[in-house]
């Protein structure tokens, strides 16, 4: 079946009035005659049966029917303008994959592997975006979305990568020359907003009694957290596997009992079985998968 729909020109000029609320101005934008653009707007008035604009001598006022519209013009335009300029931007013979993950393990894991997988497969360009929940792949753009595991995914095809374990870590200065366990009590503690039972848990988990798990300040991301805890501003747990290099260079340290419980595990998330999916999306996920079986001081998943 045929699409109804209007002419590029007649949106172009009908979304630059509406936003400039003047058929001259919007002519002024498009370098065109302020006729050419009452013209383009009456045939897409014509074209959809709804008056946009009401005229009013020289003036005009967007009616409702036609703020609606605008906006939801706008957005196309300025989608079909991204995305065009996206294709004009990949060279020739080039595949290109649109990946959807958690922020902070974008951040802290998968970015700064990225130039090993760019090495190997040069033709293969990855976008990121960050997704801090679960949404429906299927429809999205994405080609895969690398999230934790969770209800959401039913239906897709996942593979387990990595599972986050907790740890307390502190600048080095925080804690000076006590290492003892009770100390902990006495330090600023750091949270994470999604999981505000995160210390009662890990109190729990060692034996370490803390007289208010509860208390301290409370961040939306691990990464806010980490660069907290880089400042000096806490005690914070985060995931070991996005504080490996950290700890090796001293930067952060973590003197307290560790405890090898998952609070979550890390998955690849496709809309199809890995072998039907297109081939540059098969590359990425076995090389991703790869990546997580490399032994890095972190809790591995086959």
């Amino acid at each position: 079946m045929r699409r109804k729909l209007p002419s590029n020109a007649a949106l172009i000029a009908f979304e630059t009035a509406a936003r400039h609320g003047s058929f001259a101005r919007a002519a002024n934008e498009l370098a065109l005659t302020e006729g050419a653009i009452s013209r383009q707007i009456s045939r897409l008035e014509t074209f959809l049966g709804v008056t946009l604009f009401e005229r009013v001598g020289n003036r005009v006022r967007l009616l409702p029917n036609g703020e609606r519209y605008a906006m939801q013009v706008r957005e196309l335009l300025d989608r079909l303008d991204r995305e065009s300029q996206y294709v004009m931007g990949q060279p020739e013979n080039s595949a290109n994959l649109d990946i959807a993950a958690s922020p902070t393990f974008a951040l802290r894991w998968l970015i700064p592997r990225l130039g090993g997988f760019s090495q190997q497969h040069p033709n293969i360009c990855v976008h990121l975006a960050q997704r801090s929940e679960p949404f429906v792949l299927t429809g999205s753009g994405f080609d895969a979305a690398i999230h934790f595991e969770h209800p959401a995914w039913a239906g897709m095809h996942t593979h387990r990568l990595l599972d986050e374990v907790l740890i307390p870590v502190c600048h080095p200065a925080l804690v000076q020359h006590s290492k003892q366990p009770t100390a902990l009590d006495s330090l600023p503690r750091l949270h994470r907003r999604q999981t505000p039972d995160a210390w009662q848990r890990y109190a729990q988990q060692t034996g370490i009694g803390l007289s208010n798990p509860a208390m301290g300040a409370r961040y939306d991301l691990h990464a806010m957290l980490i660069e907290a805890a880089l400042a000096g501003l806490g005690v914070a747990l985060v995931p070991r596997l996005y504080v490996e290099t950290e700890l090796a260079q001293g930067r952060l340290v973590s003197p307290w009992p560790q405890k090898e419980n998952v609070a979550k595990t890390f998955c690849l998330v496709l809309t199809e079985p890995l072998e039907l999916s297109p081939a540059p999306v098969q590359t990425f996920a076995r090389w991703l998968l790869q990546e997580a079986q490399v032994k890095q001081g972190f809790t591995l998943i086959g």
